[in-house]
């Protein structure tokens, strides 16, 4: 494993899952993304960049392999919406939610570091 490369990808992917919590969730919470929702869908361009390469990144950093970057997108967003949603929705967290955040960061430990 080549950690350098899977950080990287790790900051790509919480780069793009967090704008594309914006561009989802944007125009329900604030008058300001409703009224430019064509500027959030043109979005998806650099986001769709982001995610590229973030997953070119993840599977050099995992030697060839795909599944534990596909994780590691996931789970980055699993957490970015938590955040998100708790910051900018006041919508916390309970139990079962902690108990799935824990679990997906269970999924990234086991993908860094089970030989």
């Amino acid at each position: 494993m080549i950690y350098r490369f899977i950080l990287y990808s790790l900051i790509l992917f919480i780069l793009g899952q967090s704008i594309v919590w914006i561009q989802v969730n944007g125009p329900i919470i604030w008058p300001w993304a409703k009224k430019y929702k064509l500027l959030l869908i043109l979005c998806g361009v650099p986001i769709t960049y982001l995610f590229m390469e973030a997953t070119r990144l993840a599977v050099l950093g995992f030697e060839g392999a795909f599944w534990p970057g596909r994780f590691l997108s996931f789970v980055s967003g699993i957490i970015i919406f938590s955040i998100l949603t708790y910051m900018f929705c006041n919508e916390g967290i309970n139990m079962k939610t902690m108990v799935s955040l824990l679990l997906a960061i269970g999924i990234i430990f086991i993908q860094l570091f089970w030989k």
